[in-house]
C-alpha cells in the first residue's frame, strides 16, 4: 500500500473559495442532512480519485488528526 499523499497546495489559488462553497452548501442543513452531504461528496471525490492505496492512506491520515 502506497501510504504517501500530495500534501502540496493543490487547490491554490482556490482553496478559499472551495471553501466556501463548501460552507455554502451546508447554510440551511441540520447535522444529519450535513452529515449525508459530506459521505456524498466524499463518495463523489473517491470515484474521481479512484485509487485504492490513495483512498486507503487519505483515510488512515484524516484519522489520526
Amino acid at each position: 500500500m502506497n501510504n504517501t499523499l500530495n500534501t502540496d497546495d493543490r487547490l491554490h489559488p482556490h482553496g478559499d473559495d472551495f471553501y466556501e462553497l463548501l460552507m455554502t452548501a451546508h447554510e440551511g442543513l441540520d447535522f444529519d442532512q450535513s452529515a449525508a452531504l459530506n459521505a456524498r461528496l466524499v463518495l463523489l471525490l473517491a470515484n474521481e480519485v479512484g485509487d485504492f492505496d490513495t483512498l486507503a492512506a487519505a483515510i488512515k491520515r484524516a484519522s489520526k488528526s
